[in-house]
C-alpha cells in the first residue's frame, strides 16, 4: 500500500493562500473568504513555514506571490481541484438515487431555449428531475455564488471568474420598432451613436440582454429610458403599442417579426452579438443531472433554434 503523508495540507488554508493571490492583497483575500486579517496573516504564516519559503511579498500596495508562491498556488490549485472532483463523486455516489436538478435560468433563454432542452433531457434522462427558477442574469449569479443552484444559464458578458463557464452559442441583438415608427421608414441603416442617444424601452436592471447592449453600445447606458420593464414580453408589447423602439434577441422577437407585428431595423456597423452561457461552481467538471442538462444545451441547435 502507497504510504501516506503523516500531514496533508488545510485544504481551507490553500484556499486562503489562493484568494491572496488572486485579489492581490491579504486583507481583500481575507474578506472573500470571510476571515478577519489577523486570522489570515496567522495562517499565511503557518503555510510558509511549512513550506520553508517566503510565498508571498508584501508592500503598502499588497501582496503578491513570489517565484515560490506561483509554483505552490499553482499546485494547491490543482489539490483543491481534486478535493472537489472527490467531494462531487461521493455526493453523487451517496444521492445516486436522488436525481434532482436545481437550475437558475435567465429569461430570454428560459423562454426560447430551455423547453426544448428539458423535452430532449427527459427523453435522455426521464429520472431527472428539474427544479428550475427563471431569473434575470445577475439572480442567476447570485443563486450560483449562495449555492442553492446547481447550473445557471446566463445572457450577461459579465461572468465572474469566481464561477466555471462554458459558452453555449452567440446570440444576435436586433433593434425592433413598430411598423408605424420612423425608424421603419429608414432606407439607411441605423447609426449607432443615434440608438444610443435615444430613450428605448428597457429591460430591467441586471437583465442580461440590458448588460449585453450597454457593454456593446457603452453610450446607451448614459440615456434613460422611456420605460424599464420586467421581461421580454412586456418590452415587446410595449414597443408594438408605440411606446418606442427596443434592442432584444432574435430569439424573444422571431415570431413578432415574422407576423408584422414588429419590424426590424438594421444597424450601421457590427452586428450586436452577445453570449449564451452555462455557469456553476465546484468542480471544473459537472457531473451527474448536471451534465446531462450539459451535454443536451451544448448540442448543435435544432434549425428553429
Amino acid at each position: 500500500m502507497p504510504e501516506v503523508p503523516s500531514r496533508l495540507p488545510n485544504l481551507a488554508s490553500l484556499q486562503l493562500f489562493l484568494a491572496v493571490v488572486d485579489e492581490g492583497g491579504l486583507g481583500a483575500g481575507a474578506r472573500r473568504l470571510g476571515l478577519h486579517q489577523p486570522n489570515a496573516s496567522r495562517v499565511i504564516a503557518q503555510l510558509e513555514a511549512e513550506a520553508g519559503a517566503a510565498l508571498l511579498e508584501r508592500d503598502p500596495r499588497g501582496s503578491r506571490a513570489t517565484s515560490a508562491g506561483l509554483l505552490y498556488a499553482a499546485h494547491a490549485r490543482e489539490l483543491i481541484a481534486a478535493a472537489e472532483e472527490f467531494s462531487a463523486w461521493l455526493r453523487h455516489s451517496r444521492d445516486e438515487d436522488s436525481r434532482e436538478l436545481h437550475v437558475g435560468v435567465s429569461m430570454t433563454i428560459a423562454e426560447h431555449l430551455m423547453p426544448a432542452w428539458l423535452a430532449e433531457l427527459r427523453r435522455r434522462s426521464p429520472r431527472v428531475r428539474v427544479d428550475l427558477e427563471v431569473l434575470n442574469s445577475t439572480r442567476v449569479l447570485a443563486g450560483i455564488h449562495d449555492g442553492h443552484l446547481q447550473l445557471g444559464f446566463v445572457e450577461t458578458p459579465h461572468v465572474p471568474r469566481t464561477v466555471h463557464s462554458l459558452m453555449l452559442r452567440e446570440d444576435e441583438l436586433v433593434v425592433v420598432v413598430a411598423p408605424d415608427h420612423p425608424w421603419a421608414a429608414r432606407e439607411e441603416p441605423l447609426p449607432l451613436a443615434e440608438l444610443a442617444a435615444t430613450p428605448l424601452v428597457v429591460r430591467e436592471g441586471g437583465s442580461g440582454t440590458r448588460d449585453a447592449f450597454e457593454e456593446l453600445v457603452p453610450a446607451a447606458a448614459r440615456t434613460a429610458p422611456v420605460q424599464e420593464l420586467g421581461s421580454n414580453a412586456a418590452v415587446r408589447i410595449a414597443v408594438a403599442s408605440g411606446a418606442g423602439g427596443a434592442v432584444l434577441s432574435m430569439l424573444a422577437v422571431r415570431d413578432a417579426l415574422g407576423t408584422g407585428q414588429l419590424h426590424r431595423v438594421p444597424v450601421g456597423g457590427a452586428r450586436l452579438r452577445r453570449p449564451l452561457t452555462a455557469v456553476w461552481k465546484g468542480p471544473r467538471r459537472v457531473s451527474g443531472p448536471a451534465a446531462d442538462l450539459l451535454d443536451v444545451a451544448t448540442s448543435p441547435p435544432s434549425p428553429r433554434s
